[in-house]
C-alpha cells in the first residue's frame, strides 16, 4: 500500500469500482462484483488517514457509477445536434456526484473506528448508510444500489424480509470480512460463503417454479414501441396512436387495458375526441392511459382511468418527479425573486401530485399506480393502505436500448418481492410484462417490439416483513452501530 498512493491509488480504486458495476443488470456478474468490492474495501482498510480513505471511496464510486449509469447519456443523444455535447458532462457529473456518498462512507468509517475488524464492520455500516442517504436526500436516487447485484437470482428474495438496504448491508459485511482476511484463500472462502448464503437463503423463500396463473382478471398490455425521437413528431405520433387503438380493439375481452406513460400526443381534457376513440376501441371496458394534462398554468404527468364514452373516472398525478428532467429544483423559490422561468406553477416543468394514492378498479381490486421511475423508490410503496397489486406505466425510450430499461425492470421486480404484490408493467418501448408477488416475470413483450399481450393478474401474498416495517428499523440499527464503533475507538484512544 505504501507504493499505492496518488494517481496510482485513484486508478486502482476507479478500476475496482468499475468492475464492481458489472454485478448490476444486464451483466449480473455477482462473483466478479463481490471480488471487486472486496478490493475496494481492502484499499479502505489500508488507507493511512480518513482523507485518503475518502479519496479512494470517491474514485471507486466514480468508476462504479460510470459503469452502472452509462445509460444516462441516452436522453442527450435523442437530438444530438442540440444536446449531444451535454452527454459526457451528464455522465461525469453523475458518476462523480453520486460517488460522494461513497467518499462519505469511506471517510466516516475510517474516522469512527480503530483498525482491524471494527474498521471492516464500520465500512459495511457506513457504506450502507451512504446508500440509504442516496435514496432519500434531495428526493433520492437509489438506482444501482449495491444490494441490487442479487436482482437476477434467488438472492433477490431476501429483500422481502430485509429490504434493499438490509440486503446491501448483508452483502457488504461479507465483502468487508473477506477483505480483512490475511491471505487470498480465506478471502475467497468468505466471498463464496457470502454468495452461497444469499442464494440458499433466497431459494428457501421461493414457493417453487414459476406458477401458471389461470384464474384472475385479464389485463391487456399495449406496447406501441414509439422511439423517443419520433414520439412527438406529428408525422409519426398519429401512427403510434393508431397502433395503440388497433391493439386495444383486437379480439378478446380483457377486464382492463393499459397504455404506457404519455401514450397520447395531446393534452388530455374531458371530452377530448382521442379519449372517446380509446373507449370505443375498448368496447367501453376500462382503459388506463398515461397522458399529460393541465390545470391552469400547471402541467401534470398523469395516469387516467377511462370509463364508458371516454369519461375520466380517476386521475393519478406523478408525485416523485425527476429533478432537472421534469422540474427545476427550488423553482418556486426562484419565482419568488422574479425568475419565473423556473417555477412549475407558471407552466415550466411538471407540478407534483399529492403523493401515493390507490386506484379503485372495482372487481380488479385496488392498484398502487407508479409512473416511470417512481418504481425505483422502495419508500414510495408505503404510506397508503395496502393495495392488491402494483401498476407501473413508463416510457423507457429515454433510457436507450441496453442497460437502462433492463435495470428499470429489475428494480420493478424487486418492488414486487419487497411488498409481496404482483405488478402489471407497461412500457412504451418495453419491457412490458406481468410480475408475480415473488418478482418473477411470467410473461412479457420484449424490448424494442410493438404488440399487445393479454395476461392474468397473479394473486398477492401476505404482507412481507419489509412491507410492514420499512427502513426505520435498519436506520436505527445503523445509527446504533455507528455510535458503538465511535465510542469504542474513543475509549481505546483514551
Amino acid at each position: 500500500m505504501a507504493d499505492l498512493t496518488g494517481w496510482r491509488l485513484a486508478v486502482v480504486a476507479a478500476g475496482a469500482g468499475a468492475v464492481a458495476g458489472l454485478g448490476q443488470v444486464p451483466f449480473s456478474l455477482v462473483p466478479v462484483a463481490l471480488v471487486a468490492l472486496a478490493l475496494c474495501c481492502w484499499l479502505f482498510l489500508h488507507a493511512p488517514t480518513w482523507r485518503c480513505a475518502a479519496g479512494a471511496g470517491w474514485m471507486a464510486g466514480a468508476g462504479y457509477f460510470a459503469v452502472t449509469l452509462h445509460w444516462i447519456v441516452e436522453p442527450f443523444l435523442i437530438d444530438v445536434a442540440r444536446h449531444g455535447w451535454m452527454a459526457p458532462f451528464a455522465l461525469l457529473f453523475s458518476a462523480f456526484g453520486f460517488s460522494l456518498f461513497w467518499a462519505l462512507g469511506f471517510g466516516a468509517a475510517h474516522a469512527m473506528s480503530r483498525p482491524g475488524w471494527p474498521r471492516a464492520l464500520a465500512w459495511a455500516v457506513a457504506m450502507t448508510g451512504g446508500e440509504m442517504l442516496r435514496g432519500y436526500i434531495l428526493t433520492g436516487f437509489p438506482w444501482a444500489m449495491l444490494g441490487y447485484v442479487w436482482s437476477e437470482g434467488a438472492g433477490a428474495q431476501l429483500v422481502a424480509p430485509l429490504g434493499p438496504y438490509g440486503l446491501t448491508l448483508l452483502t457488504l459485511l461479507g465483502v468487508a470480512f473477506a477483505a480483512l482476511a490475511a491471505r487470498p484463500v480465506p478471502a475467497a472462502v468468505i466471498l463464496a460463503g457470502t454468495w452461497g448464503t444469499a442464494v440458499i437463503a433466497g431459494s428457501m423463500l421461493l414457493d417453487g417454479p414459476d406458477p401458471e396463473v389461470t384464474k384472475g382478471p385479464v389485463i391487456r398490455l399495449v406496447q406501441p414501441n414509439a422511439p423517443q425521437h419520433q414520439k412527438w413528431d406529428p408525422e409519426f405520433a398519429a401512427a403510434f396512436f393508431a397502433r395503440q387503438i388497433e391493439y386495444t380493439a383486437a379480439m378478446g375481452a380483457p377486464d382492463l387495458t393499459v397504455w404506457p406513460e404519455t401514450a397520447i400526443p395531446w393534452i388530455a381534457e374531458p371530452g377530448h375526441p382521442a379519449l372517446i376513440r380509446i373507449a370505443e376501441a375498448a368496447n367501453d371496458r376500462p382503459v388506463v392511459i398515461g397522458a399529460q394534462r393541465n390545470e391552469g398554468w400547471r402541467a401534470f404527468n398523469s395516469l387516467l382511468l377511462l370509463g364508458p364514452g371516454g369519461v375520466i373516472d380517476a386521475i393519478y398525478d406523478k408525485h416523485h418527479l425527476v429533478p432537472l428532467g421534469e422540474y427545476i429544483p427550488f423553482g418556486e423559490l426562484a419565482q419568488a425573486v422574479g425568475l419565473r422561468s423556473f417555477a412549475a406553477r407558471d407552466g415550466y416543468g411538471f407540478s407534483p401530485g399529492p403523493g401515493p394514492e390507490l386506484l379503485d378498479l372495482g372487481a380488479l381490486g385496488q392498484a398502487l399506480p407508479l409512473i416511470c421511475y417512481e418504481a425505483v423508490f422502495p419508500q414510495d410503496m408505503r404510506g397508503t393502505p395496502r393495495p392488491d397489486w402494483l401498476l407501473q406505466i413508463t416510457n423507457d425510450a429515454w433510457f436507450g436500448t441496453f442497460a437502462g430499461p433492463q435495470q428499470h425492470l429489475a428494480q420493478a421486480r424487486l418492488r414486487s418481492i419487497e411488498q409481496g404484490l404482483p405488478m402489471i408493467r407497461v412500457a412504451n418501448t418495453g419491457i412490458s410484462g406481468v410480475i408475480d408477488a415473488q418478482g418473477r416475470l411470467l410473461a412479457h413483450i420484449p424490448l424494442g417490439q410493438a404488440g399487445f399481450l393479454d395476461v392474468t393478474l397473479p394473486p398477492p401474498r401476505a404482507a412481507t416483513l419489509y412491507a410492514r416495517m420499512g427502513d426505520l428499523p435498519l436506520a436505527v440499527l445503523l445509527i446504533a452501530l455507528c455510535a458503538g464503533l465511535f465510542w469504542q475507538s474513543r475509549r481505546n484512544c483514551d
